[in-house]
């Protein structure tokens, strides 16, 4: 297995990861994805800069969500923009009786000094049908 192929497997690792901790509703664990640093705005607009802003909106959010199926992720193409640095666009579903509605968030990750990926920047969009 080549670098490149080990690195994308790792990198939809953490996307993997992002969806196991979101179901299970891990704050903790969900944190733990994110670069202390990172830069998020979630598909409605609100912006969260760092790992406490991060926090606080997960933990105030997270443990109450709702959704009556299941929501899956998907890292469908990741581009290097250097060796430690890639983007990742995702496909996100959550799947409910009413019909699937979709997001697609990009993930900007970065590779740590111990190997590990971590989300630096995400930008999640809502898609809307039409």
């Amino acid at each position: 297995m080549n670098t490149e192929t080990a690195e994308i497997r790792a990198i939809a690792q953490v996307v993997a990861d992002v969806e196991r901790t979101q179901r299970a509703k891990d704050v903790e664990g969900f944190l733990s994805l994110f670069h202390p640093d990172a830069l998020c705005t979630t598909a409605h607009g609100k912006v969260l800069i760092g790992r406490d802003a991060m926090a606080e909106f997960t933990r105030a959010v997270l443990p109450a969500a709702s959704w009556d199926g299941e929501v899956t992720y998907e890292a469908v193409h990741t581009q290097f923009l250097r060796p430690d640095v890639a983007a990742v666009k995702v496909r996100q579903v959550y799947h409910s009786a009413e019909g699937d509605t979709e997001g697609a968030p990009l993930y900007v990750m970065t590779k740590q000094e111990d190997g590990a990926w971590l989300l630096n920047a995400c930008q999640n969009t809502e898609v809307r049908g039409g």
